[in-house]
């Protein structure tokens, strides 16, 4: 049996290509996802269409020679019908609009979805639960909680749950909406009674009831609870522990229609940790951009003499080893002097064996897709050099100002020595994880700095897809800025195959 999917609030769609990827398609099949930007939904489509077409050669090669070269004609102008199969998926639909709302209930309507063959899965923005949305909120003097509709934007999901009544859906946010307040309640606690009982919530009554439960533990919500008595961490997902090259912390709910009778047996299984330097080991060298006056020789330059200017600081203040580092680094600007490309050559196909690299690498794919650096700043530069060799040396990224000393380094921030911001520039270690992949990536790369200082700059698109488990051949639309956001956004496609696989099992009866 196929189970049919409706994915919400949908993104680039890295829930839904968990789901979509699982024994091939074959378990779950997309029956509409929705999603209101304009190039998360253009990525939405294409990969849609790529799912579409894997059994027809023709349309499939097209496809890959759209990736690979910068020329070829655009998939919907070559196969129209399998085009209009994609698009007939990936919807762009702002929930919460009244018109838009009436016209997803009739898409919805005429997809004659069956209730025990389908799944609801999502997540509502997140910015008004986010610590950093919220902080940033405190700072508006007209700010008020209870006019803000973000807060309310599950109730969007919460109406769709109650006019599909699906045998199992799945809901993912951020860590923040934990501690989340409207009107000093706990916005967990309200989400929590709402799903359990979607129709009392919408006030309608239809029996429907749900028990939520955790995919890491064998905690559970039923209806009837009192919120207060259960441990809200235990629905916290710890990505890295599930083979995600990411220290992503989510909460992800599981909710089961009672009438399933599951038992809540079915949890996500540990796997062994993966690196910053599992994600990255086969992914070419780039620099940084200097802006419009940019060459090879002088990024080489300019930054050459910010690693001996650094280093000369650094000797005067004793810091000897700091100093070599920095010196080191600076003599070593060679190999690889390019900026990358939204295609960007692929000269060595990639191989390997581990879980994780069989789900990224595809050699169909002859390019380094969406792998271009950003320009930087020259002071910027001088950071990103200084807190990757630091990072080097100490085994961790510099915090603060205390550990940005040299001459130089200290932003023009008036909070820069409260502490307040004191991992504003983090550097990603190979050794471990990579930190939370978020939105902001879109804004600067003062959190995702390369590990590696001879390339001195932060991440790329395509970095930060790999760390958060997007296959190769996923090719975000739009402009950069806008890929970085779809990016940052997304649930890790790796882990929602996962999550998809303990849904199977739930909905099959069967053990994973």
């Amino acid at each position: 049996m196929t189970f049919k999917i409706i994915d919400l609030f949908a993104g680039p769609g890295g829930l839904g290509e968990g789901f979509a990827s699982l024994n091939e398609g074959k378990t779950f099949n997309i029956a509409i996802s929705a999603e209101m930007e304009s190039s998360a939904h253009q990525t939405l489509t294409l990969r849609s269409f790529f799912r579409h077409v894997k059994n027809d050669s023709k349309a499939l090669s097209g496809y890959y020679d759209f990736c690979n070269f910068e020329h070829a004609p655009h998939p919907r102008d070559l196969f129209p019908k399998a085009w209009a199969v994609a698009t007939n998926e990936a919807r762009q639909l702002t929930l919460g609009k009244p018109e838009d709302n009436a016209h997803l209930d009739e898409i919805i309507t005429t997809c004659k979805l069956k209730e025990d063959e389908t799944v609801l899965i999502g997540g509502p923005p997140c910015q008004a639960y986010s610590l950093v949305g919220r902080s940033r909120n405190m700072g508006k003097t007209d700010y008020v909680a209870e006019d803000d509709h973000r807060h309310f934007l599950y109730r969007e999901y919460l109406r769709i749950l109650h006019m599909t009544k699906p045998a199992v859906f799945v809901m993912e946010n951020v860590k923040g909406i934990l501690s989340s307040k409207v009107g000093n309640r706990l916005v967990f606690h309200d989400i929590l009674r709402d799903l359990t009982d979607p129709g009392k919530a919408l006030g309608k009554n239809n029996g429907i009831q749900y028990t939520i439960h955790s995919f890491v533990t064998p905690v559970s919500f039923k209806p009837g609870d009192d919120p207060a008595m259960i441990d809200p961490k235990k629905f916290i997902i710890h990505a890295e522990r599930y083979g995600i090259p990411q220290a992503r912390h989510r909460v992800i709910l599981l909710g089961v229609r009672e009438d399933m009778k599951y038992d809540g047996k079915h949890l996500l299984t540990e796997t062994a940790q993966l690196t910053v330097s599992n994600a990255f080991e086969d992914i070419p060298r780039l620099r940084s951009k200097l802006g419009r006056d940019d060459s090879p020789e002088k990024w080489r330059a300019t930054v050459a003499q910010l690693g001996h200017e650094l280093a000369a600081d650094a000797q005067n203040k004793e810091k000897t080893e700091l100093a070599g580092r920095l010196i080191s680094a600076a003599m070593n600007l060679t190999g690889n002097l390019d900026t990358g490309a939204l295609r960007y050559a692929k000269h060595i196909m990639s191989t390997g064996s581990t879980n994780y690299e069989k789900w990224i690498h595809d050699n169909n794919i002859q390019v380094w897709l969406n792998h271009e650096t950003r320009s930087h700043m020259l002071s910027d530069l001088g950071r990103y050099l200084y807190a990757s060799v630091f990072a080097q040396q100490h085994g961790y990224s510099p915090k603060g100002h205390e550990e940005f000393p040299l001459k130089g380094l200290a932003p023009n921030h008036a909070n820069w020595e409260t502490g307040k911001f004191a991992d504003r520039f983090r550097v990603q270690r190979y050794e471990s994880p990579s930190t939370t992949v978020t939105s902001h990536i879109s804004k600067d790369g003062h959190y995702f700095i390369h590990p590696d200082p001879t390339q001195c700059r932060s991440l790329t698109v395509r970095e930060a897809a790999r760390l958060q488990t997007f296959p190769d051949n996923y090719f975000f639309q739009g402009n950069r800025t806008q890929q970085y956001h779809q990016v940052g956004n997304a649930v890790p496609s790796l882990l929602a195959n996962q999550i998809a696989r303990v849904c199977a099992a739930i909905l099959s009866g069967r053990s994973t």
